[in-house]
């Protein structure tokens, strides 16, 4: 079987999710949200009373991830989300984690991978590089439209803040900040929806596929 890596990173809320999963679906591949192993660390933090900042909690937390057992459904509340963010900038959690999903990434076939750093520290050599992203405006609309979608509310002007915020914080850490890999295809999705972003992204991946077949 010819392996396949597709390491796709991206801001929050471009969409890098979604494509990654669709994408996975498409080739047959595993998938792994890596943001969710952040967020399980959190959330264990969150359960257990331990203060976020907390750095031997967070790393023992960590090394008790199993990505086998990631709960979206939970994981994906906001407030895990942002607790997320703030573990995510201790080096050794970082470690820890990088370390899991390189060994998921690892896999004989191959797999899809998404996060932040997929294909600039965590699989600086996959096949396919994708940086997903779109402008905070729509991103803070996408954002609105699932909130009220489950019949929730939300105010634009604190969720684009919100997103702001979260940008500056992975884009601006000193360990793996957010940013393309050299050679990743950039998809700006601001003017796509999804169906029309999973074309695009599937042409560079059968694209990078025909001329490493052909090589």
């Amino acid at each position: 079987m010819t392996r396949l890596l597709i390491a796709i990173d991206g801001p929050a809320g471009a969409g890098k999710g979604t494509l990654a999963r669709r994408l996975a679906d498409y080739y047959h591949l595993p998938h792994l949200d890596t943001g969710l192993t952040y967020r399980a660390v959190a959330h264990m933090l969150i359960a257990r009373g331990w203060p976020l900042g907390d750095a031997p909690h967070a790393i023992e937390a960590a090394k008790l991830v199993d990505l086998s057992a990631l709960d979206r459904s939970v994981l994906s509340a906001h407030a895990v989300g942002e607790a997320a963010s703030k573990v995510a900038v201790i080096p050794e959690v970082r470690k820890i984690l990088v370390d899991k999903q390189r060994t998921f990434a690892a896999q004989p076939g191959g797999a899809v991978l998404d996060g932040r750093d997929i294909g600039t520290v965590v699989c600086p050599d996959a096949s396919v590089k994708l940086y997903v992203t779109a402008s905070a405006e729509v991103r803070a609309r996408r954002r609105l439209a699932e909130i009220e979608a489950k019949d929730g509310s939300g105010d634009f002007a604190t969720i684009l803040a919100d997103i702001e915020r979260r940008d500056e914080r992975d884009m601006g850490r000193a360990d793996s900040p957010l940013k393309p890999a050299a050679d990743a295809h950039l998809l700006d999705t601001s003017e796509m929806d999804i169906e029309a972003a999973f074309c695009a992204a599937r042409a560079i991946v059968d694209d990078a596929l025909a001329k490493r077949d052909t090589a």
